[in-house]
């Protein structure tokens, strides 16, 4: 078990660098950089005081160089000029003795936010932790509520239950969140049915949660991903129900309710925990549409603000930050489903 994880941690740093590496590049592309320098300066720029400025900011530097910079394996670039010296590790006036030759992301430096104005690092924690918040309520919805549905629904394969609930769950996962969200927000929380139970708005719920600000967010995303959870239990549930030692339980006469608790519910969970650790990187990236429809500024919220303002570094973050989620809620699926099928674990 130990050679599996370090195996899977070695394919996983790899993976990360490719990947990263990949991101680095197209945001560093000369396109992008030119409307970064008319972004920071003015549009009207010329094409040498474009390149002038992309000079004095190390941008115009080998591509493997500013990567290697980034990262902060290699020195970072200095600049003097007229007696003044700048560099990408520290400022004009800072004293000699204090002036850093390494700062990247191994050195928890990931840079400055041209449209925050604020350190990257800070900015992605805080954001990140919002979105956090947000995918604890969808879980603690979301799962509980999708595997009840999935287990009744597999239970009695082709009864009405299951018709009904899988026609649910189809429903469920073929509605877009923001089909959805508008029609809660237009039920729900507007004065055109007379209801107004909720707020349209989750902004509030940055700072205080509410069951009137959190739940319509809450109720949108979990809606979505039910469904799909859902299938996947009622599908294992049935292949399970249909078991041989199933059958000679049925025939021994133990209790249907006993048979479906104690035999076939936990093997009938082990392909639906890999289903649930992948909905992780999904809500991290996947809550663009409702944070932006329910205005909470979290996660994805700062992803669409990276992209539409051309902040690099900030685009970087997050790109680094969804494709370490990634691999990591990965990882700890794989080591789960071993653990949970004793047959994997004997090979």
């Amino acid at each position: 078990m130990g050679l599996f994880i370090l195996r899977r941690l070695g394919v996983m740093v790899l993976t990360a660098l490719c990947l990263t590496f990949v991101v680095f590049w197209l945001t560093n592309l000369y396109p992008n950089l030119e409307k970064l320098a008319k972004t920071q300066g003015n549009f009207r720029m010329s094409d040498e005081a474009v390149e002038s400025y992309l000079g004095k900011n190390g941008y115009l530097q080998p591509m493997p160089v500013k990567f290697g910079q980034w990262l902060g394996v290699l020195p970072g670039w200095t600049l003097e000029d007229g007696g003044v010296v700048t560099g990408k590790c520290f400022g004009s006036d800072t004293p000699e003795e204090d002036r850093r030759s390494f700062c990247g992301v191994l050195q928890g430096d990931w840079g400055f936010s041209t449209v925050f104005k604020d350190d990257v690092g800070s900015i992605v924690l805080t954001r990140l932790g919002l979105t956090g918040k947000l995918m604890f309520f969808v879980m603690l919805v979301m799962v509980p509520m999708a595997l009840i549905i999935g287990v009744l629904a597999g239970m009695r394969e082709g009864s009405k239950m299951d018709r009904s609930l899988s026609t649910f769950s189809i429903a469920s996962t073929a509605t877009p969140e923001y089909v959805s969200g508008v029609i809660f927000i237009a039920v729900f929380a507007s004065s055109a049915f007379g209801l107004k139970w909720f707020k349209g708005s989750a902004t509030s719920a940055m700072d205080s949660v509410t069951f009137e600000n959190f739940t319509l967010p809450v109720v949108t995303i979990a809606l979505y991903g039910m469904g799909y959870i859902a299938r996947m239990t009622r599908a294992s549930m049935t292949e399970v129900m249909t078991a041989q030692y199933i059958r000679t339980a049925r025939l021994k006469g133990v209790k249907f309710s006993d048979i479906v608790l104690k035999h076939a519910l936990r093997n009938a969970l082990i392909a639906p925990f890999t289903v649930i650790m992948l909905q992780f990187p999904w809500l991290l990236n996947g809550v663009v549409i409702v944070e932006t429809l329910f205005n909470y500024k979290g996660f994805g919220w700062l992803l669409v603000q990276a992209a539409s303002n051309n902040d690099i570094e900030l685009l970087l973050a997050v790109s680094v930050v969804s494709v370490i989620v990634v691999l990591v809620t990965q990882l700890i699926s794989d080591i789960g489903y071993v653990y949970l099928n004793p047959r994997i674990r004997i090979a």
